[in-house]
Parts: structure tokens; sequence; C-alpha cells
């Protein structure tokens, strides 16, 4: 799409409305993102399911294979266990463990994970996830040792990082730790760079020029933990324009999860801002 409309699409500015803002009514200026790797993984112990009750014990089980292998993803700590991946520090600004369990709704007994600052956490070291997993639902299961197991695995990463290095780490690192001798497949499912922003220059001074009228919290220069992999994309098309990130979601609009939605005063104060900066800008 860029290679066939760039010509038509060059500007000065390119606002990418994709991020969000450091709280209700006090917006956000994105300096930096984390990149994305993903991949299916699957593991097999058995031709066909057999009764686990006459065979449990000498013979594996798929799901109990797969399950260790994604717990090697991470040590006592909770941080990442694939080497070779890059970390960094970032700003810590005013969040707080307290803020960040009612962003996410963490239940009381869970303890945050991982080494270094949330910030830190959150937007300059690596993450895994397990997205899925393909096994019998309970409602479907019976007394049988499941021949083959699937997960999908996304890791975020930092800036800083290849992607493709990260890719490759992170499929030598699962195939390495399947116990038992268990057969695996792993298949990647793509992937997006990390990126980071040069917040200098014109048409930055509008945007905050922009947000100090139209909010009333002063502009907060914050990383995302999230990837928006065409950003890279856009700056490669356009490596003299600048690219401001920014939105009018905040920590509670619940991305990715149910409700998800924004704070409607936020919205019109983000609409005016967009408004004060073509202003600004032209002026």
């Amino acid at each position: 799409f860029l290679a066939r409309y760039g010509d038509q699409l060059k500007a000065d500015a390119v606002v990418l409305a994709d991020s969000g803002n450091w709280r209700t009514g006090q917006p956000g200026i994105t300096i930096s993102l984390r990149g994305i790797v993903a991949c299916d993984i699957e593991v097999r112990t058995l031709d066909h399911a057999v009764h686990s009750g006459e065979f449990g014990g000498p013979v594996p089980d798929a799901l109990t294979v797969l399950a260790k292998t994604l717990a090697s993803l991470h040590d006592e700590k909770g941080n990442v266990a694939v080497k070779g991946i890059a970390t960094g520090t970032a700003d810590p600004l005013d969040l707080t463990e307290e803020e960040l369990r009612k962003q996410t709704g963490l239940r009381p007994s869970v303890r945050l994970i991982g080494d270094g600052g949330i910030t830190d956490r959150m937007w300059m070291r690596p993450s895994i996830s397990v997205l899925g997993i393909d096994a019998p639902k309970l409602t479907e299961s019976t007394n049988q040792l499941v021949p083959s197991a699937k997960a999908r695995v996304s890791m975020r990463i930092p800036p800083g990082q290849d992607h493709e290095a990260a890719m490759q780490a992170l499929i030598d690192h699962l195939r390495s730790h399947v116990p038992w001798g268990a057969e695996v497949k792993v298949e990647p499912r793509g992937a997006g760079r990390p990126y980071r922003v040069k917040t200098e220059g014109k048409a930055y001074d509008a945007l905050r020029a922009a947000f100090k009228e139209a909010f009333p919290n002063p502009a907060v220069e914050m990383g995302q933990g999230g990837s928006i992999p065409f950003v890279f994309d856009f700056a490669k098309a356009f490596p003299n324009a600048a690219l401001l990130l920014t939105g009018a979601s905040d920590p509670f609009s619940n991305a990715h999860s149910e409700d998800e939605s924004v704070d409607l005063g936020d919205l019109e104060r983000s609409v005016l801002a967009e408004a004060l900066f073509l202003q600004n800008l032209a002026g």
C-alpha cells in the first residue's frame, strides 16, 4: 500500500492514533514500542490416544510435555528465560504497583513477576505470553493419554532487539526444552519490529502545545509495551516525516478485552487537540 500510494501520502507529519494516554485526562506521547514475535509449538508422544490407567506411568502424555516446555520460558522470578534477548531501562515516571494492580484487575494474592522497575518490565524488557492451547476441553476429556497438544506463544521484544534473531532464539529455546524425547514442530506465526521514536522538531512542538491547551494535565512521554509493526514501514517510507504516536485510550480502556472503551471526555479532548495541532503545525 505504501509503495503504491507513497507519493500521495507524503507529509511533514504522520499521526498514528493507535497508542494511548498516560491516564484519563493526561495525554501521552509514545516514544517507544516493543516488537513482537510469535510461533505455534506442537508436541506429540503417541500415534493415538491410549488408556491412561493401563499405560500411564511409563508413557508420557503430550499435554504434560507441553506444560513442562511452556514452563521453561520463565525463570523462578518470572523473568524471560530465552537467552540473548536485549533489555533496557525506562523512565519510571510516577506509576506505582498499587495503580498497576487497579489498571489490570490483578488478584490480591498474585505477585508481580520479573526484575527491574515496572516501566522497565513493561516497555524495555521482553515478555512472553501463552495465547492459547489446543487440547481436549474438560467437557470432552476422558481417561486417556493425550497424544498431541499445541500452543501459541508470543514474545514482546524491546527496542534494540532484532526481530529475526528473537524469533530464532524463541524457537531454539522451545525445541531444546521439550522433555522425554517427545516429537516437536515449531511454526513461526509472524513478527513485528520494535521502534524508538524521536520526539524533536516542529511537529512535536505543535503537538505538545495542542495537548497543553486541550487537556487539564501536561503530556507525558511514555513507552508502550504493545506493538505497532507498521510504524517501521511508515518510517522507512517517509524518513523525513515526524511520526507522532498517541491516542484517546487510557489504561482502563480494556484494550483487547471485554467492554473495550474510551473515556468520552478524553475522546472530545483528543479531537480538539488534533484540530489545534493542525493549526499549530500550519502556523
